[in-house]
Parts: C-alpha cells; sequence; structure tokens
C-alpha cells in the first residue's frame, strides 16, 4: 500500500519527518480498519418482535368474538397488551375485541382476546382485523404508548358452537 501527499506549499525539513510519520499512522490505521471485522459481525442477531393473526375466528349469537394468534416482544418497561380490533365490509366503526397481557421475554406466546361488540353489527364471513402489541411506557409520569408489532389481515369468522 502506498500513499501519496502532495502540499501546495514547500515543508521545511523539520516538519517533513512528522508528516510522514502521520502519513504512515494513517496507513496503518486505515489497514487495520479493513482487515479487521466489524464488532457487529461478531454480535448475534436480534429476534424480530412479531405479531400473527389466526386465519380463523369465532362468532357467537350474542356478538361475542373471539381471535387469536401469536406474539413475540423483547425488552419492554412498562406493561405490554395484546390488542386487537375487528370490522367488516364497507362499515367504517372497528370494534375491539378484548386484550390480554403479553409478556415480553423473547419467546413466542399465544394470544386470545375475547369481546363482545353490537349483536348485529358482525356476522359470520370475512372480517378485517388488526391485532396490536403495546407497551405502556412511562415518560416523566405519563404513561405513553410504544408499538412493538401490528399485524393487520383479513379472518373468516364462524359461527360459535
Amino acid at each position: 500500500m502506498s500513499v501519496s501527499v502532495s502540499t501546495s506549499a514547500p515543508v521545511s525539513g523539520s516538519a517533513r519527518p512528522v508528516l510522514v510519520r502521520a502519513v504512515a499512522c494513517a496507513a496503518l490505521l486505515l489497514a487495520a480498519a479493513v482487515a479487521a471485522p466489524p464488532a457487529a459481525a461478531a454480535a448475534p442477531v436480534p429476534a424480530e418482535e412479531t405479531m400473527t393473526v389466526d386465519s380463523e375466528g369465532r362468532i357467537a349469537d350474542d356478538g361475542t368474538v373471539t381471535l387469536s394468534g401469536t406474539y413475540r416482544c423483547l425488552d419492554a418497561s412498562g406493561p405490554v397488551l395484546v390488542g386487537s380490533s375487528v370490522h367488516q365490509g364497507t362499515a367504517h366503526t372497528r370494534y375491539g375485541v378484548g386484550g390480554t397481557l403479553a409478556v415480553c421475554d423473547g419467546e413466542t406466546h399465544e394470544w386470545e382476546n375475547t369481546g363482545r361488540v353490537p349483536s348485529d353489527a358482525l356476522e359470520a364471513g370475512a372480517v378485517d382485523v388488526e391485532a396490536t402489541l403495546i407497551e405502556l411506557r412511562s415518560v416523566d409520569g405519563l404513561l405513553l404508548p410504544v408499538f412493538h408489532a401490528v399485524q393487520q389481515q383479513e379472518v373468516t369468522l364462524t359461527a360459535a358452537e
């Protein structure tokens, strides 16, 4: 590896050894940086936070809806909840369906939320479900929502037996 230095002003005799040493040190540092593997490559890849929704849910005659799926979350300092909501067809109203306390330990866990909507609001068939993994983190005495994962998908509601 060779490094050339050009200056527009003449370099005095006493400054030349300092300049040569500085260039040599820079070349050594550059060579060491290129040869060394990045520190991040040695660290394990962190697990991702995930949220899934099962493709089938249940609805009872009284409007009770049950939805389920799995989640995985990490590093929470406050309580974390699995929330879910549902709407059907062209309706603009989303109905909340229960809530479950989550455990954020990096493992995959199952969740199931049950909630009651007006009995004429939904019927068996295709619905749009949104499930969220939300942490309530305390910041200066206020609980602020921090989203860990969100999943939105179509689900088929079947009549509960």
